[in-house]
């Protein structure tokens, strides 16, 4: 969970300091809700109808999907890791996380495979990419803190 609130913590920044806005969280919700009705892909994620709680559904889900990433690295990874966390592995982690986006994600709401429908592609992705670097920075980050509370 650490891993992704530092995540969140890099997107509040650069909200604040680039006025770039982050995800909309509120689509994934959105995205998800009409799984349940059968629909997989949108032509424009936006313009989908809402769906109930969508914004609660996206939030739950930003984090649940980061747990599940945080475990699939430490099992991944193995125990000697945590007990001497290195940032190397983790922000590679955290790049290779974007898979999940670019061939996921962006071609179900509607901006192709990894954002080639987006307005500015380039810039969509370079976003994408430095979202999930900051998530393996958090896994990082996260450890040393797990580390030094177990020592």
């Amino acid at each position: 969970m650490g891993a992704t609130l530092f995540m969140d913590f890099v997107a509040l920044v650069q909200k604040h300091i680039l006025a770039q806005l982050p995800l909309n969280y509120a689509m994934v919700g959105r995205w998800i809700g009409h799984m349940f009705k059968g629909r997989f892909i949108h032509q424009a994620i936006p313009e989908s109808t809402p769906i109930r709680g969508e914004r609660l559904i996206g939030w739950i889900s930003h984090y649940l999907i980061g747990i599940i990433f945080a475990v699939v690295f430490l099992v991944s990874i193995g125990d000697a890791w945590m007990n001497r966390p290195t940032p190397l592995p983790a922000a590679l982690f955290g790049v290779l996380t974007v898979l999940a986006p670019f061939l996921i994600l962006q071609p179900a709401f509607g901006a192709g495979l990894a954002a080639s429908c987006a307005p500015r592609p380039v810039v969509t992705r370079a976003r994408s990419v430095l979202a999930h670097l900051s998530f393996g920075v958090g896994l990082w980050i996260s450890a040393l803190c797990l580390s030094a509370l177990a020592a």
